[in-house]
This record gives structure tokens, C-alpha cells and sequence, in this order.
């Protein structure tokens, strides 16, 4: 395929790595680990590259020079330990993604080894540099200081601490469990400020070791699950948590529930349950409770049917000790 001028210049523009004066950088205001693609649109030509790991509070050059365009559009998706997505992805423009480190010339006609994805024209500021930025932030508008605190506080309560409120406000709660996590995972204080502090939490995520409820995925299938606990009142189920092949999650559990349950399916790169024997391959038991297909959280397990829900059987998981629940290859 030919690529026209105008295709050259934009790749030339996400590509130089020469010095330059100004930059073009994407900063991270959120409180998840990212991440992100950018979209880089002038004339008639549109391309894309990413994928760019963003840590809370951090920011990384995306293109060196002036990035001179027409509209500058981007995606971002939190990393599979969070769950199904909490970022959206309802972005106006579809553009082309890959997997893992791509850059595509002309990212309005995918190949069969792209898929779509959407892409939110963004208007970047300049800081006091002459840089030219792009901010990702949530409706809770954290800082710098406070995205860095609530990314902690997120990925210690899905290790099994007990951080919450996520609000980026600093106090006695949050450095307990912090305390807590850095002892046990035989960490020095000064960890915590280091600057692959969130790479040493999420693979205390990941593993199997941690407190609390753990899943591992042992199949070769990819895994949602969802959790349920029981305060004495009600039960709430949330999901889904994603546990790729050969990994752990913890599923954030707020507090200390009185029961936990647990339910997960395999599914296929679609999202769609995956079959055997024309039965679903699932791993759950005999209480039943209410899910959804996409992201969910409920404390209403009444007409789970009536209410665009689905019923599942949850297995009750004894908590007695540090519960590790591995799915099994069926």
C-alpha cells in the first residue's frame, strides 16, 4: 500500500527521536495504572500509535518536536488487574489499535490484525517548558500528588489492604495498610517512594500470596470472575475481574464481609462464554446471585431476570485462612 506525504509527515512526527526543544507528553491524573494510544489526525491522513504505560502522577513524551496536526485524538484502558474497564472507552473517532507496541499509517482501514477503538480528540495545554500536554484525568480531579496517593490506595485495597475511601486523601488508614503491605512483602519504607513503586505493587497483585481472597488462573482460558460479600445486611456482587492465563488477581474487597463468595467463566477473545459440551465452563456453586455481561455492582439480589440481570451460583469461599481459588483446565 502506498502511504501518501501527509502519512509520512505524521509518521515522522510520532517516531523522531532526535532532541527538540518541546514535546509532545500525555500525564496521568488518574488513579489506575494506563495505558494509551494517540491518535494523530492532519488532512486526510490519520495515525496511530501505543500502547504507552502511564503510572498515577506521570507523564512520557510521546512524539519530540512540535507536534503540528490538525486534531490529536486518544484512548486509554486501565491494565486487566482492575477488572472489566472502568475508564470509557465511547471516544466519537474509531481508529485502528494492535497489540502490544504497534504504530499504523493509516489507521482508518484496519487489517484483520487490528481492531477498532474509540478515540477522544483531545485540545492539549502547554506547560511552562513550551511542552505540549495532553491531561488524563477523572471526574474526581485529582492533582498530581493526590492521583499518586489514590493509585496506591487502589492497588493496596486490590492486594487484599484495606485502604478505602480511593480519594487520594492521606490518613491513618492508608498508612496502616501500607505499613502492612510493605512488611509483609519485606519492602524498606523508601519503597514506597521509588519510582517503579506501582511495577512492585502490581505484581504483589498478581500473586498468590497475598491476603484475602486470590484467584489464579490455571487454564488456557482468559477468566472473568466476580466476587460477592455479605456485610450482615445485604450482598453485594461486583465484576468483572479479568485473571489472564497463568495469573492471580485480588479482587477488592472493602472492609471485613462476614461471607465471600466467588463465581468466574471462561471466555473468548469476543467476551462471549466459552462452551463445552454445550455447557458454559464456569466455576462457581449453589448460591445464587445476581451478575450482568458488562461492568456491574449490585446489592439487590431480588429479580435478578426482571431487572436486566443475570442469575449465577456463587460457591461460598472459606475465609478462615488466606483463600487462593484456582481454576482449574476443565
Amino acid at each position: 500500500m502506498l502511504r501518501s506525504s501527509t502519512s509520512l509527515a505524521l509518521l515522522a512526527l510520532l517516531t523522531c527521536a532526535s532532541a527538540a526543544h518541546a514535546d509532545f507528553k500525555v500525564c496521568n491524573r488518574m488513579s489506575y495504572v494506563v495505558e494509551a494510544a494517540v491518535g494523530v489526525a492532519d488532512k486526510n491522513a490519520t495515525v496511530t500509535r501505543g500502547w504507552f504505560r502511564i503510572d498515577p502522577a506521570t507523564c512520557r513524551t510521546i512524539a519530540q518536536g512540535t507536534l503540528n496536526a490538525d486534531r490529536i485524538l486518544l484512548n486509554a484502558r486501565a491494565l486487566p488487574i482492575y477488572g472489566a474497564s472502568p475508564l470509557p472507552q465511547n471516544g466519537s473517532d474509531k481508529l485502528c489499535v494492535g497489540q502490544g507496541n504497534f504504530l499504523i499509517a493509516s489507521a482508518r482501514q484496519c487489517t484483520p490484525e487490528q481492531t477498532l477503538a474509540g478515540f477522544t480528540e483531545v485540545k492539549p495545554s502547554t506547560d511552562d517548558d513550551g511542552n505540549t500536554v495532553a491531561y488524563l484525568s477523572e471526574s474526581s480531579e485529582y492533582d498530581d500528588e493526590q492521583s499518586r496517593l489514590a493509585g496506591v490506595q487502589r492497588l493496596l485495597t486490590l492486594a487484599g489492604y484495606d485502604a478505602s475511601p480511593i480519594d487520594g486523601v492521606d490518613g491513618p488508614k492508608t498508612q496502616a495498610a501500607l505499613a502492612a503491605f510493605l512488611k509483609a512483602n519485606n519492602l524498606n519504607a523508601d519503597t514506597a517512594i521509588a519510582p517503579n513503586f506501582f511495577e512492585t505493587m502490581i505484581a504483589a497483585v498478581q500473586s498468590p500470596n497475598g491476603p484475602g481472597l486470590t484467584w489464579c488462573n490455571d487454564t488456557s482460558y482468559r477468566v472473568m470472575a466476580a466476587v460477592g460479600t455479605d456485610d450482615g445486611k445485604s450482598v453485594t456482587t461486583r465484576g468483572w475481574f479479568r485473571v489472564d492465563t497463568g495469573k492471580c488477581v485480588h479482587p477488592d474487597m472493602s472492609g471485613q464481609p462476614r461471607r465471600v463468595f466467588s463465581f468466574a467463566e471462561a471466555v473468548a477473545d469476543d467476551g462471549r462464554a466459552i462452551k463445552k459440551n454445550g455447557t458454559p465452563v464456569s466455576w462457581g456453586g449453589s448460591h445464587t446471585f445476581c451478575t450482568r455481561d458488562t461492568q456491574f455492582e449490585t446489592s439487590d439480589q431480588n429479580d435478578c431476570g426482571g431487572r436486566g440481570f443475570n442469575a449465577n451460583g456463587f460457591a461460598l469461599v472459606d475465609m478462615s485462612a488466606n483463600k487462593t481459588l484456582r481454576f482449574a483446565q476443565p
